[in-house]
């Protein structure tokens, strides 16, 4: 048996702007919207990853302060993590912890999504 990721599906109180955080932030693009009038799901292609945004409604609760269990965060690589800090911050996204070493090949900085949404950024460097 061969699995391959097909999305990751995110909860939020407001679909259409949480995918439009995630297009104007990050170059998401938005590729459907599901349901009517009412929006109940919004699905974009962040990077050639599936992205479904779907309307909560009361019941759903936000998870937990990190680390949590379950899936924690998603990671965005870029090639230049200072140039992409200064951008990200410049346009307000709160940030969640700055930039950090994980090792000689790894830097790492989390910020904050709609619905407290934690978002890795990182830069690999070649070894």
């Amino acid at each position: 048996m061969q699995y391959r990721c097909d999305h990751v599906h995110l909860r939020s109180r407001n679909a259409v702007a949480a995918a439009g955080f995630y297009a104007a932030t990050f170059g998401a693009v938005e590729r459907e919207r599901i349901g009517g009038e009412l929006v109940q799901r919004v699905v974009l292609d962040l990077g050639g990853l599936t992205v479904f945004i779907e309307q909560a409604g009361d019941e759903a609760h936000p998870t937990g302060p990190t680390p949590s269990l379950g899936i924690e965060h998603i990671g965005l690589a870029v090639d230049d993590l200072d140039a992409a800090f200064a951008d990200l911050t410049r346009r307000g996204v709160p940030v969640r912890a700055g930039i950090s070493s994980r090792g000689p090949n790894l830097r790492i900085a989390f910020f904050e999504g709609p619905d407290g949404a934690l978002i890795e950024v990182l830069q690999r460097s070649p070894t």
